[in-house]
């Protein structure tokens, strides 16, 4: 780490010379309380575990790509990587917001309960897998089984959406502007209201994305699958 006053413009750390253990470190002990607002981590080079568990409202840069589980259990901060993701970016967010400005692995946000991850890519399969009400918006397509098993909170893809989408979904709402390649068990195309353009129009802006909201299409559950039938275990 640079020898930098705490509350000079940024806290750097450079993953050439140092290690992810002691960022991480400084993140959970020295971090709060020490009045830094920005970090910025260096030549991160595809490594894992990046800024996980951060419970401070720090905003952190990660300038360059990143590997599995960047942010994961996030709380407060505000994450920024400055290029592409491996798995599980956000897995648990609490809060806080993480941004991709490029593509991201699998399992986006996986059991994500609140917050907002925004992937300006694509993102691969299982995004918001499990997801329990944080929201996630993504400027490109997903994978297949996006959504599955989504308990609540909001999905919005801008680009299109392989097969499998919002299989056995609950309570969670999925838009997608392009192409949806299949629905899965349970998931059903309903007609879009003034909530729900509302909703999409403060999510795009948040993200930082322009798109015509005619453009989007709602998929939420069908509820047939919410209690167990026997005469429907196929379905499952």
């Amino acid at each position: 780490m640079d020898t930098l006053n705490p509350t000079a413009e940024a806290v750097r750390f450079d993953l050439s010379e140092t290690t992810v253990r002691e960022l991480n470190q400084y993140l959970h002990h020295d971090l709060p309380g020490s009045g830094a607002k920005h970090v910025e981590v260096l030549n991160p080079n595809g490594q894992h575990n990046l800024a996980v568990g951060v419970d401070a409202p720090v905003s952190i840069d990660i300038r360059g790509h990143a590997g599995y589980f960047v942010g994961g259990m996030n709380k407060l901060a505000h994450i920024t990587v400055h290029g592409n993701v491996g798995w599980s970016v956000g897995e648990n967010i609490m809060s806080g917001s993480i941004r991709v400005k490029g593509n991201a692995s699998e399992c986006v946000a996986a059991s994500g309960h609140g917050g907002l991850v925004v992937i300006e890519g694509d993102a691969s399969s299982r995004c918001g897998i499990s997801m329990k009400g944080c929201d996630i918006v993504v400027g490109g397509s997903v994978g297949h089984m996006s959504a599955f098993m989504a308990q609540a909170g909001t999905l919005v893809v801008c680009g299109d959406a392989d097969p499998g989408l919002g299989d056995s979904l609950y309570e969670a709402v999925i838009y997608v502007r392009g192409t949806i390649h299949g629905l899965g068990a349970d998931a059903r195309e309903e007609p879009m209201s003034d909530d729900d353009y509302a909703r999409v129009a403060n999510l795009l802006e948040r993200a930082g994305f322009d798109h015509d909201l005619q453009e989007f299409k709602r998929v939420a559950s069908a509820r047939s699958l919410y209690h167990w039938n026997a005469d429907h275990h196929q379905e499952y």
